[in-house]
């Protein structure tokens, strides 16, 4: 898809201003969201009224009519109509979450991307390496508290590569079965592919064979080739990256999707990286969730260049349009890491039912400085004044939780019961057979006595002891 294809409009910030970095960049103007007055009365209300009653109808949206939305809808209007399409979706006055980790075992990384506080240069003094026993052991913290998944990414390593994470994922899937790795990402993969010169479907044959249960959505940024080639350059292009995505669907695995907004990009192409994910959902059904964030330009590299963070409406109104054009994503996870519990919560009003890890560690927005992490106990109590009864969860979005008593929603519980979409069967892996209509994408959650959550927290870490590995720098 062309971003010619969509409207011609001025982006909401003024962009970097250096002309050599920025050659096709509109002019930059002054633009302001929507206001409720012009919504009903002004030059777009008869077209505002159309697009709300095709999403109240259930119809899907096109992307013109997503930018409408987007650009001239007011932000009390797009809540209304995501908040409705997430209750279609998931109908229950529940709120999910997993009890997760996030850990990188290195940080030496290749791609050089100005908007990543957290890498350093392979041969910089400033690269460190988890050990094989450190890992274990945060992993074995995890399983103690009653984890269920560890989110694990490095860098574009020269050296460490797919053997390596075979290697770890099986020993973590045979001393803490109750885990599952939720490990690495498309450029990640697409950078073995490069590296070990093997073809994709051998180095996803051997993860999957480790143990290896569902792929994370991270290194999608903008999946527009003119914002790629300005933030990360050197990162895997659009198609690649959801060439990985539809390869690893088709092997049996689910995934998820993001988008980091607010940096370089057009409101036009923010559409344009929503109806690229949809167009692949169509085709495959594999991505189980979407998740949007802001930049967060504080401590990176190329700071200069960014412009200043975005605001907390922007945010709702992306997420917002992300909820009502992604119609065949069942699952909107807000982004408290980045936003905070409050806005997260306001999220909740906006499309979103899933309130992610609670992260015991998380080490990559930590280093530009931002600081959201939250006990499980504050979580629950954030979702509970919003209206909704949390729930714990696996990776695959089954319920996962003592005070929940039916069985429908249970389903899926491991990688082979979560293989059922549209993919499944095109890869070279067999798969469990699809569930009965029963078991999917159940109406209604059967709760147990509405009580406290199991006697599980988990603390914000200690700052001083992230990323203080034991060990020696990686091997140059």
């Amino acid at each position: 898809m062309n971003s010619r294809a969509f409207p011609a409009l001025v982006p909401d910030r003024p962009l970097p201003a250096d002309p050599a970095l920025h050659p096709t960049a509109p002019t930059p103007d002054t633009w302001r969201p929507g206001a409720a007055t012009a919504a009903r009365a002004g030059a777009h209300a008869t077209d505002l009224a159309r697009v709300a009653d095709r999403v109240r109808a259930g119809e899907r949206i096109d992307a013109e009519e997503a930018l409408l939305l987007h650009e001239h809808g007011d932000l009390l209007l797009i809540g209304e109509l995501a908040d409705l399409c997430r209750r279609r979706h998931n109908p229950a006055d529940v709120v999910t979450y997993i009890v997760d980790r996030n850990i990188n075992p290195y940080n030496a990384c290749v791609t050089d991307c100005g908007f990543c506080a957290f890498y350093a240069k392979p041969k910089s003094d400033k690269t460190w390496a988890l050990s094989r026993e450190e890992i274990l052991d945060k992993v074995a913290e995890t399983a103690s508290i009653g984890g269920r998944q560890v989110l694990m990414q490095g860098g574009h390593h020269p050296t460490i590569l797919s053997d390596w994470w075979c290697e770890l994922i099986a020993e973590i899937s045979s001393k803490y079965p109750g885990i599952n790795c939720h490990v690495l990402s498309a450029p990640e993969l697409d950078h073995f592919e490069t590296v070990e010169r093997r073809p994709l479907s051998e180095i996803l044959r051997d993860l999957i064979a480790a143990g290896w249960g569902s792929l994370p959505g991270g290194g999608a940024e903008m999946l527009v080739e003119r914002v790629r080639k300005i933030i990360a350059p050197r990162k895997t292009n659009t198609d690649k990256w959801l060439d990985v995505h539809r390869e690893v669907h088709e092997a049996g695995l689910r995934s998820s999707a993001t988008m980091m907004f607010g940096n370089v990009e057009t409101a036009p192409e923010r559409i344009e990286h929503f109806a690229r994910l949809r167009e692949l959902q169509d085709r495959t059904g594999g991505f189980t969730a979407f998740a949007c964030w802001n930049t967060q330009p504080e401590g990176t590299p190329e700071e200069h260049l960014f412009p200043t963070r975005t605001s907390p409406s922007l945010y709702l109104r992306t997420q917002g349009v992300a909820r009502i054009f992604l119609d065949n994503i069942q699952h909107m996870q807000t982004s408290y890491v980045t936003q905070g519990l409050k806005m997260a919560q306001i999220s909740l009003r906006y499309g979103c039912d899933d309130f992610g890890g609670t992260m015991l560690e998380e080490n990559v927005v930590s280093a530009a400085g931002c600081f959201n992490l939250e006990t499980v106990s504050d979580i629950e109590r954030v979702i509970r004044r919003g209206g909704y009864k949390p729930l714990q969860r696996n990776s695959w979005y089954g319920i996962a939780d003592e005070r929940y008593g039916g069985d429908a929603a249970r389903f899926p519980s491991t990688r082979e019961e979560a293989a059922f979409h549209a993919a499944t069967g095109k890869g070279p892996y067999p798969l469990a057979a699809a569930p009965g209509p029963d078991r999917r994408n159940p109406t209604e959650l059967e709760l147990v006595a509405d009580r406290e959550a199991p006697s599980i927290d988990v603390q914000t870490p200690d700052r001083n002891k992230v990323n203080q590995p034991r060990t020696e720098e990686v091997a140059q």
